[in-house]
């Protein structure tokens, strides 16, 4: 069981179910695990099924809201066991044999801001399922033993099971044991009740966006891609006993009212997640950005990148886009508009103690007018992300009728020219004395740079196209230095990572020059070249990358996806348009790549806009407000 929402954040209240057979259960993963065949495994969004063939065990799981039914059927005369252990963390566990009633706990999580956590849970087996007598406890110090209570590092528990067929319960609490018992009997269903319920659900959502491709390849990789794009963020709420949503709060560790949302950093999402969700789902993104900005009301700061809690992961405070976004295009309620308005400013200008916070290196930043080297990690980055941050606010400042605010954001956000190096055509770091970094060389990768160089990192400035056109001397200059991009080598110099770290093994593999379309940085680049008149140019490069880079299969996407980031830039591409600019309401058109397209039921063709297209012409409805 687990809430990863990338191998580089890290998991949290995690555990593992394991079925076993035999009278010596293991608890060791080098000594219990088990082959099984995956041509005969199904792993659905409603369904999983798994035939254990060390242990003659079919596992089947239906999942539900806040847990799963799970089904096991052993077949043949060992003594069956379904073993619950321990991933990292301290763990507890109590059963009640009588009941049948499994309790447990785990403290486990990552690197993020997260006081007193606990992930709780509860597994109801049938009546008269379990066998106490056989139970078997352990901790990582010492031998196991019979019994039917056990916490500590490194503790599990062998569940023995008097039936060979047999159905559980589960659910999962960040709240208490209570809370764990009263999400179990909110969802209580059999197994075949639950997969329905499950298959419905997945059904309205993947039919948000209904599509005719050319190949059966294109079809599944566009709705493994859309299936991807509503897997995050998580519900971190829970419903009370007076139906009310209820939340752990990580800040302080206390319950608070309200929704609450995690596993999103919106340095990645900002960009293509959520807009696509303003198109599809704008209701859930309404309660999304309640939950985000409440956040900033427990904690004192919007967040930045949220597994449980804070985790601070990437570069500036990409929340803005996902605030400014909401605003223009009414999905944000007023009310809500102002609180999340008033933690945009915070950030915008006050330095956190905690660098898992805010802006890192803004105090330096306002005084020079960009992150001078040495402020912060990757200065270039976070001077660029902090000026279209500034945009947002801006955005968000007009919306709410404060000028004085809006015109003060509007020339911040053109800060970004302050990095510009117009003799090699690239953002460069500069230090405090207004000096460039030398030695430079767009091939090397990290220190100014984020996850990238400065032929990635140089034209992020989606705000102001012509801004960034007239420095390099015009549309025609920029888009020749684009060219320059996409034909450049696919190679790099290790840099200030000091090492290859995958995002340069994927760019360098590919055939789009300099393009990383395998991380986020360069999601934009081959939109570009429509913004500034050569719409032909961005088709071309669109429908390559989608070909070449994209598939339904284990290798399916170019790099990390990232919380539904790339998955969503593929459903964008397939459509013809592109959220350019997250904080203007419009997207830039290229060619539809699927024969045709319904879009929450209505007819969608591309091509009867120009350049760009109106969010009111892509979206229907409106949010619940």
């Amino acid at each position: 069981l687990t809430h990863q929402p990338s191998v580089w954040i890290g998991d949290y209240g995690s555990l593992l179910f394991m079925p076993q057979a035999g009278d010596h259960p293991k608890s060791d993963p080098f000594e219990y695990w088990s082959a099984y065949r995956p041509r005969e495994a199904v792993l659905a969004p409603d369904f999983l099924r798994l035939h254990f063939t060390r242990y003659n065990v079919d596992f089947e799981v239906a999942p539900t809201e806040r847990g799963g039914v799970f089904r096991l059927c052993y077949r043949d005369a060992r003594r069956p066991y379904f073993s619950v252990l321990p991933v990292k963390g301290e763990c507890g566990y109590r059963l009640e044999p009588e009941s049948g009633r499994l309790y447990a706990w785990t403290d486990g999580h990552g690197d993020d801001k997260a006081d007193h956590f606990r992930a709780y849970y509860v597994i109801q087996f049938g009546e008269g399922a379990v066998d106490g007598e056989h139970t078997v406890i352990f901790k990582s110090d010492r031998a196991p033993s019979n019994g039917v209570a056990v916490q500590g590092p490194g503790s599990g528990i062998h569940i023995a099971l008097k039936a060979h067929s047999v159905q559980a319960h589960a659910a999962v609490s960040y709240i208490s044991e209570e809370q764990a018992l009263l999400n179990l009997r909110q969802e209580l269903s059999d197994f075949d009740a639950a997969r329905g319920n499950a298959s419905r659900i997945w059904e309205e959502r993947l039919s948000a966006i209904e599509v005719e491709t050319r190949t059966e390849e294109e079809l599944r990789t566009f709705y493994s891609c859309l299936y991807r794009a509503f897997l995050f963020p998580h519900k971190c709420y829970e419903i009370n006993k007076k139906g009310e949503p209820v939340h752990y709060s990580p800040c302080d560790g206390q319950v608070r009212a309200g929704v609450r949302y995690a596993d999103t950093g919106f340095w990645d999402t900002g960009r293509t997640q959520f807009p696509l969700l303003s198109i599809i789902a704008k209701d859930d993104y309404a309660r999304m950005l309640e939950g985000f900005v409440r956040e900033y009301e427990e904690c004192g700061w919007l967040p930045r990148w949220l597994s449980i809690g804070e985790n601070g992961c990437m570069p500036s405070t990409h929340i803005d886009a996902v605030i400014a976004d909401a605003a223009v295009k009414g999905i944000a309620p007023r009310a809500l508009l102002q609180k999340a308005f008033e933690g945009m400013q915070h950030h915008a200008n006050t330095e956190a103690a905690d660098s898992r916070f805010g802006r890192c290196g803004i105090e330096q930043g306002l005084k020079y007018g960009y992150i001078p080297i040495g402020a912060a990690p990757h200065s270039v980055n976070r001077t660029l992300d902090d000026a279209y941050g500034d945009f947002c606010i801006a955005q968000v400042a007009g919306i709410l009728g404060e000028r004085g605010i809006e015109t003060a954001y509007r020339k911040r956000s053109e800060n970004y020219k302050n990095l510009f190096d117009p003799s090699t055509g690239f953002m460069r770091g500069k230090d405090v004395r207004g000096k460039m970094r030398e030695p430079f060389d767009p091939f090397d990768w990290g220190g100014d740079y984020c996850e990238g160089g400065a032929w990635q990192n140089s034209f992020y400035v989606p705000h102001d196209i012509g801004g960034l056109a007239a420095l390099h001397g015009g549309k025609e200059a920029l888009a020749a230095k684009l060219d320059e991009l996409f034909a450049a080598e696919p190679r790099y110099n290790a840099g200030g990572y000091g090492r290859t770290i995958h995002e340069m093994a994927e760019m360098a593999e590919a055939e789009f020059g300099q393009c990383a379309i395998s991380n986020q940085p360069s999601f934009h680049l081959p939109y570009l070249y429509a913004a500034l008149g050569q719409p032909e140019k961005t088709d071309y490069w669109v429908d390559k990358i989608c070909r070449e880079a994209f598939s339904h299969r284990d290798d399916g996407f170019p790099g990390d996806e990232d919380n539904g980031s790339m998955a969503a830039w593929y459903i964008f591409a397939m459509l013809g348009l592109y959220p350019l600019c997250p904080g203007k309401p419009e997207f830039i058109r290229s060619r539809m790549l699927v024969k045709a397209a319904k879009i929450l039921g209505r007819e969608w063709d591309s091509g009867k806009f120009g350049g760009m297209i109106p969010y009111d012409a892509v979206a229907a409805g409106s949010a619940d407000q």
